[in-house]
């Protein structure tokens, strides 16, 4: 599983963190990674100590907001995707597919009104 960082997709300088090259196993080890990060004590996950995930141009940190934020950063190399409780619960649900059988398909892990995407996609591809 590959993490990076695409900048400029469009005219409106909306960009997205790409999460891809993965299967069903990456999928679960994920979901499952995200499942003990929320039922845990700590505020914020940074998702490069999971051995499965290899950044090629940024760095992801999972946290818990009072706000669903979604993707933010401040230099286009450190990212935090800030959630809520109920936020996480529906980007965990939004994994499910994959962790069932192999997909194709990509998700847009959130419905947030910001100018980065979360894209989880095993091909890479949108």
């Amino acid at each position: 599983m590959q993490l990076d960082f695409i900048d400029n997709l469009n005219e409106h300088g909306e960009n997205l963190v790409r999460l891809y090259d993965f299967g069903m196993v990456e999928s679960i080890k994920f979901q499952n990674a995200l499942k003990e990060f929320v039922a845990g004590d700590e505020e914020t996950f940074d998702i490069s100590t999971l051995d499965f995930i290899e950044e090629r141009n940024c760095k992801l940190i999972m946290a818990i907001s009072d706000t669903d934020l979604g993707i933010v950063t401040r230099d286009k190399e450190l990212f935090y995707c800030a959630l809520t409780f109920k936020g996480f619960k529906e980007l965990i649900e939004a994994i499910e597919p994959y962790t069932k059988r192999e997909v194709s398909g990509y998700k847009m892990l959130y419905d947030i009104d910001s100018l980065t995407d979360f894209l989880f996609s095993p091909r890479g591809s949108w």
